[in-house]
């Protein structure tokens, strides 16, 4: 399996569909699913009858996985969407942004 370019934790660009442009953390990766959830992107409604367990009932809103080639790691120097390169510094395997040069992790 090929190493993961966006990890938990990173700070994305959303590339295409609804949200395109907005940026966020993201906060689960599924990569057999091909799929991953970004804080605040996304968000979905659904609306609720009352039941016993939640007597109002209502609207919930929730982050929705999106497709992983919707979003680029955002480049460390000025946030824009960039690639990913891996690169071997001190002998440890680490994340370089294509655009910049700048390290992600390590």
């Amino acid at each position: 399996m090929a190493a993961a370019k966006i990890k938990k934790g990173d700070s994305v660009v959303v590339l295409s569909g609804k949200d395109k442009g907005k940026t966020g953390t993201v906060a689960k990766v599924m990569p057999k699913d091909g799929k991953i959830v970004v804080e605040g992107v996304n968000v979905a409604a659904r609306h609720r009858k009352p039941t016993q367990q939640n007597p109002q009932g209502g609207i919930d809103r929730f982050e929705a996985p999106m497709a992983i080639s919707k979003v680029a790691l955002a480049d460390p120097k000025d946030g824009k969407p960039t690639r990913v390169r891996f690169e071997e510094k001190n002998g440890k395997k680490v994340r370089v942004a294509v655009k910049s040069g700048e390290t992600i992790d390590g």
